[in-house]
C-alpha cells in the first residue's frame, strides 16, 4: 500500500514537471525572419560598403550621418565635434549616427594626448578588448589599462 502511494506521488511529480517543461517551450521567443538590417554603412573585409534597402554595395563617396558625423571610403570617420575613429571589420555605423558592430567588437577611437598620441586602453587578460576611455573588460571585469 505504501508504494503505491510513493509510486503516485512520484509519477504526479513527473507528469506536473512534463507539463510546465511543454509549456515553458510554447512560449520561447522565435527570431523574426523578416528581420530586415537598417540601413548603414560598414566595414567588411577591410572595404566600406553601403547597405540601403537590405542591399550591399561598395561605398563609392563619403556620406554625412544625420547626426553631423562623416564616413569616408577608407573607413574613417569625422565625428561633429571633430574626433576621429576608425571603423574595423565588423564595424557599422546607422543613418543616425549610431554606431552598431555585427559581431560585438569595440570601436578604436583616436583621441589624440597632449604628446599628439592615440591613448587606447585594453585588458591584459583580453588584448582584443580595446577602449578610448579607462572602465571594466566586458568579458571578465578587469580595469582596461593604457596600452
Amino acid at each position: 500500500m505504501k508504494s503505491k502511494k510513493v509510486f503516485a506521488k512520484v509519477f504526479t511529480s513527473l507528469f506536473t514537471m512534463l507539463i510546465l517543461l511543454s509549456f515553458s517551450n510554447s512560449f520561447a521567443q522565435t527570431k523574426n525572419k523578416n528581420h530586415v538590417m537598417k540601413d548603414c554603412c560598414m566595414m567588411k573585409d577591410g572595404k566600406m560598403m553601403v547597405m540601403k534597402d537590405g542591399k550591399t554595395m561598395p561605398m563609392d563617396k563619403s556620406m554625412k550621418m544625420k547626426n553631423g558625423t562623416t564616413c569616408m571610403t577608407n573607413g574613417e570617420c569625422t565625428m561633429k565635434d571633430g574626433s576621429k575613429m576608425t571603423m574595423k571589420d565588423g564595424d557599422c555605423m546607422e543613418m543616425s549616427g549610431k554606431m552598431c558592430n555585427e559581431r560585438m567588437k569595440t570601436m578604436h577611437k583616436k583621441k589624440a594626448s597632449k604628446k599628439g598620441e592615440a591613448i587606447v586602453y585594453t585588458c591584459s587578460m583580453h588584448p582584443e578588448v580595446v577602449g578610448v576611455k579607462g572602465g571594466k573588460c566586458p568579458k571578465c571585469g578587469m580595469d582596461l589599462v593604457k596600452k
